[in-house]
């Protein structure tokens, strides 16, 4: 019943902090720990409730989706285009291919997070301080530069804790992009990034599941992808009257906490 309990409270964290600058990542690292739920099951766990998060956005999203799947917008060079999204992620997926086996050996732990998220907290102030004039407003409006650029800020994202919404949103701030629109840009470009992420994880520890294991897959999943669902509908309200600062606040208060429970 443990198991259960474990899969509720973190499908619970994955829903809240996947798709706000917090870090799901480095939330699942800190609270993994601290409940003790580690080992094969929860790393397959890890993974397998970021589907349910996907899920989310593509409901939230769908008519861009659709319209993205166009064969007429494969190759438009403004907005959520194929070409857009595929120039994007390409840069996280180069360094993520490239030092995975780095990343997952040195800094999925939680000193590792607690910087990150410090270090991501101040990269969103610093965009707050700094942002350009909004150039674009809509998301339709972003060029394949931009989206190039933006995905060059993606892969901040790659340290635990740092946050890939918070990366690409704070980036499109210094890009002059608005935060809605970044956000949108920076949500339907994590689906096809994370799809291709996951699976790749899943695939590699698939073996070692057992059918003793759905129910608590599941529990995580359904979990998931409804608190995503509700969560990402809310930023994106908030979005349009307050900054990314406080956001930047709560990261060191999560970093503050985490170090007092985990080192003193």
């Amino acid at each position: 019943m443990y198991e259960y309990f474990c899969a509720l409270i973190v499908g619970i964290v994955e829903g809240l902090t996947e798709y706000i600058p917090v870090s799901s990542t480095g939330h699942l690292i800190l609270v993994g720990h601290m409940l003790g739920f580690t080992g094969t099951l929860a790393d397959v766990f890890d993974v397998f409730i970021q589907f349910g998060a996907i899920l989310s956005v593509l409901l939230v999203y769908k008519e861009k989706f659709v319209n993205m799947v166009k064969r007429r917008n494969w190759f438009r060079t403004k907005g959520a285009s194929c070409l857009n999204i595929a120039v994007a992620m390409f840069p996280a997926c180069l360094v993520g291919l490239l030092c995975h086996g780095l990343i997952k050996t040195y800094l999925f732990g939680p000193l590792t997070v607690i910087i990150g998220l410090i270090l991501g907290g101040l990269f969103m102030i610093f965009a707050e301080k700094m942002r350009k004039a909004f150039l674009i407003e809509d998301v339709d409006e972003i060029t394949t530069a931009k989206a190039l650029q933006m995905g060059l800020f993606q892969c901040l994202s790659l340290w635990p804790g740092f946050s890939r919404s918070g990366s690409t949103i704070a980036g499109g701030l210094l890009l002059g992009i608005s935060r809605k629109a970044a956000a949108d840009f920076s949500f339907i470009m994590a689906v096809p990034l994370m799809f291709l992420a996951c699976s790749y994880d899943l695939l590699k520890v698939a073996s070692d599941l057992s059918m003793d294991d759905f129910g608590v897959l599941a529990l995580g999943f359904v979990t998931s992808f409804v608190v995503a669902y509700i969560s990402i509908l809310w930023f994106l309200k908030f979005l349009n009257r307050s900054t990314l600062s406080g956001f930047a606040y709560y990261r060191f208060l999560v970093a503050a906490v985490s170090y007092a429970y985990f080192f003193l």
